[in-house]
Formats: C-alpha cells, structure tokens, sequence
C-alpha cells in the first residue's frame, strides 16, 4: 500500500514517539496538515508566530529529555523559526523542524514564499535537510532524532518540497540508522577518568562545576553522589541549575556574572576544577588570563571541541557525563572538606549581608524583583518550574528561585532571546502538565512573544505568569548606568496596560502595586483554576549585583 510524503511523515513520527507539534500552517505545508486530520495521536498546538513555536518546542524538550517538533510553511514560516533554532543550538536543546518548500520546478525561481532554507540554517542547526522526494522522508526522521538527541543534542531542520508532500510511495519503516561520519563518543577513556580520581583523592580544595550536561545526560544522582563520598562543594552555572537541590549543604551556587559572591571568587582559589558538562564561556569565566591559574582542570564533555577551547585543562575526558560519574566513583576515596566549605561561607555571609536581605526584605520603597521570585519560590514550596525570560528579571529569578528537583529552571542562556519566556513555558506545561509553572518576564521580553497568550487560551494551559514591570530594559539600563556614565539611550519603555491585554485575550489579572498584597495575590493566582497573570510594579532603577564587569576577572565581582 502506498502513502503520500505527508502521511509517511506523520507515521514516522509517531514511530519516533512523538505526541505533540507545535506549529503554523501555510500554502507550502497544507498536505501535512490535511494529513494530520489522519492521525489524531499527533496532538498539534497553534501558536501565534513560529518563533513561538521553536521556543515553546524548546520548553517541551527541556523538560521531558524527547526532542520538540515544530511544522511550518515555506518562506517566512521557516525564517521566522530562525532565532528558535539559533537559540536551540547554543543551549543543547533538541529539536526536529519540518518546513514546507516550494515544489521541486519552482526551487531556485523566486517562486512565492521561497526561502533557502537549507542556506540559512545550516549554522544553526546540527544537520538540515532538503526532500524532493517521498521515499527519502522515513530516513531522514529517523536521522533526525537520532541526530537531534544523541552526543551534543541540537535543532534538525527538514525542509519538505510540496510535491513531494502529494506525491506516493511504499513506506518502510523499519530503518536502522547508518550514519558513519557521526559516532558520538559516550564513554570515557578510563585511563584518564583514573587521572583524574588520582587528582580529585589527592586535591585539598576541589570545586565541582555542574553545566547543563548534568541535566542533559540525567546525571543529577551521580553528581550528588560524587559531591557527597569526597565531600566537594558544587557550584552550577546559569543551565545548571537544578541539577542538584539548593539545599543541599554542598551546594555553594550560581557561577557567573550576576551569579553569587562565593562561588565565583573560591573559583580563583580551588587546586582542582571539575568541569561537568559545561562550556566554559565568558560569563562563567570572567577574564581568561586570570581564570583559575593555579588549579589543575578535569573537563569532562561529550563534545570534544568544547574541551579546551576556551580554558587550558589538565584532564580532558571525552564523555557522557553520566557515564563518566558512573565509571569514576569506585575510584573516588572518601574525604572530608569541611574546612574548605567553611571558606564559602565567609563570602556567602558578605552577600547575604550586603545584597541578599537588602532585596528580599526591604520595608519601604517600591516592591523589588527579588521579593517577589523568592516569595514564588517559596509559595510553591520550591517544586514549580520556572521559566525565565531575558534580561533582569532572568538573573533575578536564576538567583533567588529555589529548586530542590531537576530540571525544574529554563531560560535562554547562550543566546540571550528575550521574548524566550512565554512561549517557553507553553512548552514546559504542555510537556509537564502536572507540575505548575511560572513565566517570569520583565515588560521588554513579555512584549515581544504577548501574542502566544492566545496559545494558553486555546489549550486551556495553567500557566501563572509572572511581569515584572519596571519600564525600563533593565539591563541595558543598568550598563549604561554604571558603565556608560548613567546615559540613558533609548532604554525607558512605554508599557501597555497588561491587565486589560491579559483580560482581553481571556486571561485573569491583576496589578500588583504595594508590598503588603505580594503573598495574597501569589496565592490567589495558584489557587486560580487557569492561566492567571500577575503585573508587578517593581522598582525602576534597580541594579543587579553581584556583577562580574566585562574584562574583570571571578575574583573582581562587585558587590554595589
């Protein structure tokens, strides 16, 4: 029996396990969607904006491990998925997009809606496609979400001519992937996973430094064991976090520009750095030729262009991470550091001191960004997922959210996408229905995705959405007010009336003005059977600190 390219592509979805899209249709995608009707098991979300649907794609994958699909048009459908896939390939998230083309005679005319898609992703994404013909759709599903979650997970693009979408042929579906140029290494090389043992038994003030591989490799016990037998601090980066519970008296946390006091500074006095996962980029790093020039470094990633490209290690280790912890822990002795942990808690005490009450428990003034993600946090018993936005109020959330179980934060990290929140966080619902979830955004980034606010209305999603609303791009602002001699250009922002916006679209809301009515209104939105927006107006001309300035090395960081 033959199948047109369509209904093979939707088949081989489901072969692939899928059970959610998200998408936009148009002229070029129409067969997709008139098959779609076929197979009720494909659930599809409508989003406002493609954008929307690659990051909301994002969101899902994120919090359930299995690659997002999005499905658009041709054209400015698959342009507008862009930044999505950009954002994905930073951050590690797994992605499979199908876009329609033009047909096969038109390729290369300048037809309606044609885009060289295949041009203009090809680095953004792992691997891209172009299918002009229906027997070639089964295999390249199957290569894409092998390629998508396998070694360094990424964005897949599939590009789909529209004939071939019409056209019929035999469906073979049990395909094995043979792919010879592509053989991700997942175990480590053991003699240097026993270099590094020797080090990490012999070093007297170790530093575990957990990235997003931790949770990528669902690595999580495993590091928790590690920290605990030899009794190493963790400290995590910005996708780190979570990956061990902020309770845990190991964990010292966030590394980074706006990330915390102690970790960032005892970084500059560890002997030895151990690297999970991570990439060592310039936010994590401060300035390179002062960065940890006395400790020996194990780098331990699935990558291997990642090792050593921006830091010299001692150890690299070529792995899954979870693999590797599981390989290295009959190796580990059993230590105690408690004289190095208690070196943390000198700088931990400065920062709660100098930052951390002035801006979770102040008495006057305007309500503050830290009050209220902390309340959030400790509302929902620090067990929501949390997704941030961009800008201050995603340093702000990453600093003062507590997160007792795994991938419970998502944000934008390598790309920095405002706008990433909403439509991020209809993605971790959808995947997640039965966890609650906080959008945390500040009025820029809540701007610039507002239209996916239909989107919850249409899936009847129980979002709690929370603005921060100070009208200012917050963190443009605070550079230009402590690094370009408080010259404001082009940073005060105008903001609608978010409550009637969010009524509008069906939405309850409210406004939140004065202290004493934060905790009423937090609970009142959880209670709430539905998507429910809260409006805080928060002070205008707050700064984020600590802050690592640009050029400045981990041990520089500023306090005020």
């Amino acid at each position: 029996m033959k199948h047109t390219g369509a209904e093979i592509l939707c088949k081989s979805l489901i072969l692939e396990g899928v059970d959610v899209i998200f998408g936009y249709p148009g002229g070029a995608i129409m067969p997709v969607y008139d098959a779609l009707l076929k197979y009720p098991k494909l659930r599809h979300i409508l989003v406002r904006h493609e954008q929307g649907a690659a990051h909301a794609a994002e969101g899902y994958a994120r919090v359930t491990g299995k690659p997002g699909v999005c499905l658009v048009t041709s054209g400015p459908g698959a342009t507008n998925l862009i930044t999505g896939l950009a954002d994905a390939m930073m951050d590690c998230v797994p992605l499979v997009c199908i876009s329609g083309q033009v047909s096969s005679e038109l390729i290369g005319n300048d037809a309606f809606q044609e885009a060289d898609v295949v041009g203009i992703t090809s680095m953004a994404t792992k691997h891209n496609y172009l299918i002009d013909n229906p027997s070639e759709i089964a295999k390249a599903v199957k290569e894409a979400f092998h390629l998508a979650n396998t070694g360094k997970p990424g964005p897949v693009m599939i590009d789909f001519t529209k004939d071939a979408q019409f056209a019929k042929t035999e469906y073979i579906k049990n395909l094995e992937v043979d792919l010879p140029g592509y053989k991700p290494v997942t175990k480590g090389n053991f003699f240097q996973i026993k270099k590094a043992a020797e080090e990490i038994n012999k070093s007297k003030r170790p530093l575990i430094l957990a990235g997003h591989g931790v949770l990528i490799s669902k690595a999580s016990s495993e590091l928790l064991s590690l920290s605990q037998k030899a009794d190493i601090p963790v400290a995590c980066t910005l996708h780190g976090l979570s990956s061990i519970p902020n309770a845990h008296k190991n964990y010292v946390g966030m590394l980074g520009m706006h990330g915390n006091l102690a970790p960032n500074v005892m970084t500059n006095k560890a002997d030895v750095l151990i690297g999970l996962g991570l990439r060592f980029d310039d936010r994590v790093t401060g300035k390179l030729d002062k960065y940890a020039r006395q400790a020996k470094i194990i780098h331990v990633d699935i990558d291997p262009a990642e090792i050593g490209k921006n830091v010299d290690v001692e150890i690299p280790i070529v792995g899954d991470v979870k693999s590797v912890l599981e390989d290295l822990m009959p190796l580990i002795n059993y230590a105690n550091h408690k004289d190095w942990l208690e070196e943390f808690d000198k700088y931990k005490k400065e920062e709660e001191e100098k930052v951390i009450k002035v801006e979770t428990k102040p008495r006057t003034g305007k309500i503050k960004m830290a009050e209220i993600v902390s309340c959030i946090s400790s509302s929902a018993k620090s067990d929501a997922i949390i997704v941030a936005d961009v800008g201050q109020n995603q340093m702000i959330t990453a600093r003062y959210s507590t997160f007792l179980r795994p991938n419970s934060f998502l944000t934008s990290g390598g790309l920095g996408t405002m706008g990433f929140g909403l439509p991020a966080g209809i993605g971790a619902k959808v995947g997640r229905p039965e966890r609650e979830v906080w959008i945390i955004a500040g009025d820029g980034g809540f701007q610039m995705t507002i239209q996916e606010m239909m989107t919850i209305v249409q899936e009847n999603l129980n979002v709690k959405i929370a603005v921060l609303n100070n009208n200012f791009l917050g963190m443009v602002r605070q550079w230009q007010d402590l690094f370009f001699e408080k010259k404001y250009s082009q940073v005060h922002m105008q903001t609608p009336d978010f409550i009637k916006i969010s009524e509008g679209f069906g939405i309850k809301a409210e406004k939140v003005k004065e202290r004493k009515d934060l905790i009423n209104a937090i609970g009142r939105a959880r209670k709430h059977k539905g998507a429910y927006l809260l409006e805080f107006e928060v002070e205008m001309e707050a700064n984020v600190f600590p802050i690592m300035p640009t050029g400045a090395a981990v041990d520089e960081m500023r306090l005020e």
